[in-house]
């Protein structure tokens, strides 16, 4: 059978509504007391109550934070995937499930170890209430997995005392059930191979999910006004922005310093925010690829009419309803061309929930700086998934980046003005904030063509002059967008690969195990697009370049070569679009498969 140390995968496979959630979250936090890293991942369904749901805890002391893929030990409470859940197992894996109603031999796996826990009977025996049946079944689970795999009791005692804290009501019942389960499993069940054991490898790193970090970063960043629609995987993004504005985004006299408005739908939510943009506020929307294309319209007036707006995408499985709660990377094209006529758009991608909180505030800076909307693409991965990341950092002699602004005192010295203007040779023209003179500055925008002064026109000239200036502004971008990590092997490769988001952990992991089987390469992490020119100099420094990324049509590939004009030749893709996060064991296999079939045609060639 398996043996293993700190380094194994347990998968829990629940039906919705279950209250297993709570409970699966705990384990995960446990361990992470334990100074063990972990990495969990939440798979639900998009009903509300009855499909299966799985939680997925990767624990790696090594602190690898990448889908493994395989599973080590399964806690199997669904009979509907009961089957299916049995095949995920790794030969010498094992499985525990609810042994109170007795199963033939031939319902097992012969190549697994099985642990029966009468769970239902022991629920039945102990407590009268069928919801408390219900719940505490998944704390009984706990308790039994605290003896096998030797989780020390006391830190989930005190995570049950801390999550129901001021309810002692509800509190004891759950570690009643918690010591249950554990000397249920103690005296009828014996340890397994795989073991957890203090370690010191969680350091200062603090455990959240992208949403949360984002919305906080909007607090950070200056944000004042949120206008959204609801739509999963995102709405925990406005839900957080409010959660922390309330803490924060009040004046001395207690009076709100902030508006959050849930509109009727996307195309009124990116109005409020377009509108709010012009006015001078810093403002947001959250929301998903449908949302995204509900708003082209109103984002390519932003871009046409040059008023700053950040949009964050929380990207799911499309097309149309897709699968959404299901995770994706394939909203690249539609948010980076979003809108009719030749329109580009700045995307950021952080690679965890840390980054999530730098780039929403550097989105609203960024989207002031350039007056133009901007995109900070997150996915479900991490967006609704906790991850170990750094804490969070606020200077707090940062200012806010407001661009070219002009102000009352410029406009009443008679200092030039034209809306549209490009005096500095950077593409981004000096604007006002309505209402900043009776006389002059900026009153009105417009949609249509227009001139350097913001006159209405439909001269060929002036239309050209215009959106020649806009592609100049987003050859501006590319200096002030996060720049790309280069990570290099060992020792020289002519092998590299350029990855994102949360594809990240993944690909640290799939370099070590390349690195480790004789096979450096390097790897290029893009944070931005516009690219800058280093991503150009990455792929022409190499022979081979891969493109790893997780949707069907390698659309990331498909900027790349637009961008910089490339032979399609000199990019490999790699694609996984099944909804759920790459794994370092798909990397490298696809990364060996190509490799293999490359050397074989150049060999029949020869």
């Amino acid at each position: 059978m398996i043996q293993a140390i700190n380094d194994f995968v347990v998968k829990f496979a629940n039906v919705n509504g279950s209250g297993s959630a709570s409970a699966n979250e705990l384990f995960a936090k446990a361990i992470l007391r334990m100074g063990v890293p972990v990495s969990p991942r939440n798979i639900f369904p998009s009903n509300i109550q009855g499909l299966p749901t799985w939680y997925e805890v990767r624990v790696s002391e090594a602190g690898h934070l990448g889908r493994r893929g395989g599973v080590d030990l399964m806690v199997a409470m669904n009979p509907q995937t009961w089957e299916a859940d049995q095949k995920e197992i790794e030969v010498g894996g094992y499985l525990l499930y609810d042994s109170t109603k007795p199963l033939p031999p031939s319902a097992f796996r012969s190549d697994i170890e099985v642990l029966g826990m009468p769970l239902t009977a022991l629920c039945v025996q102990h407590y009268e209430d069928p919801r408390q049946r219900q719940l505490l079944k998944n704390v009984l689970y706990l308790g039994g997995l605290s003896h096998l795999l030797g989780l020390e009791p006391e830190i989930v005692e005190t995570l049950l005392g801390e999550q129901y804290q001021g309810k002692p009501q509800l509190a004891a019942p759950n570690i009643e059930a918690f010591r249950l389960g554990r000397q249920w499993a103690a005296e009828h069940l014996p340890p397994l191979g795989l073991r957890l054991r203090r370690a010191d490898r969680v350091g200062d790193r603090i455990f959240v999910d992208g949403n949360t970090a984002a919305g906080l970063g909007c607090v950070y960043g200056g944000a004042t006004v949120c206008a959204w629609y609801p739509i999963t995987p995102s709405t925990s993004v406005a839900e957080a922005f409010e959660k922390y504005c309330r803490k924060f985004r009040h004046d001395a006299e207690g009076r709100k310093r902030y508006a959050i408005v849930q509109a009727e739908d996307e195309i009124a939510s990116i109005g409020m925010v377009v509108g709010a943009g012009w006015n001078g506020a810093r403002a947001f929307t959250a929301t998903s690829g449908p949302g995204v294309s509900l708003m082209t319209e109103f984002i390519g007036l932003a871009y046409f009419a040059e008023i700053p707006a950040t949009i964050i995408n929380v990207q799911r499985g499309g097309p149309s309803t897709g699968m959404p709660t299901r995770t994706q990377q394939a909203d690249i094209l539609s948010c980076a061309l979003a809108s009719h006529g030749d329109t580009q758009h700045v995307l950021l991608f952080p690679e965890d929930p840390h980054e999530a909180f730098e780039q929403a505030a550097t989105a609203l800076d960024l989207a002031d700086r350039l007056q133009t909307p901007v995109f900070l693409m997150l996915d479900l991965d991490i967006g609704m998934n906790q991850r170990l990341c750094k804490p969070f950092e606020w200077d707090p002699a940062r200012r806010y980046d407001r661009g070219k602004v002009m102000t009352a005192a410029e406009l009443e010295a008679g200092k030039p003005f034209g809306r549209y203007r490009d005096v500095d040779g950077d593409g981004i023209p000096y604007r006002s904030y309505p209402g900043t003179h009776p006389q002059r500055g900026a009153f009105f925008t417009r949609g249509t063509s227009k001139n350097a002064d913001a006159g209405y026109s439909e001269r060929g000239a002036d239309y050209i002059e215009n959106v020649t200036r806009l592609k100049r502004k987003f050859e501006t971008a590319k200096s002030l967008v996060p720049q790309p990590v280069l990570s290099t092997a060992a020792r020289p490769s002519r092998i590299g690969v350029i990855h994102f988001g949360s594809t990240s952990p993944a690909m640290q992991e799939a370099a070590e195990r390349c690195a480790a089987d004789g096979l450096p390469l390097d790897h290029l992490r893009i944070r931005a697009y516009p690219f800058p020119d280093s991503v150009r100099d990455f792929i022409l420094h190499h022979d081979t370049v891969f493109v790893v990324e997780q949707n069907r049509d390698a659309q990331l590939r498909s900027l790349l070569i637009q961008s910089f004009e490339l032979d399609p030749a000199l990019l490999r893709p790699i694609l996984h679009y099944d909804g759920t996060p790459i794994t370092a064991r798909y990397i490298v296999q696809a990364i060996a498969t190509q490799l293999a079939h490359h050397a074989a045609h150049s060999e029949r060639a020869a």
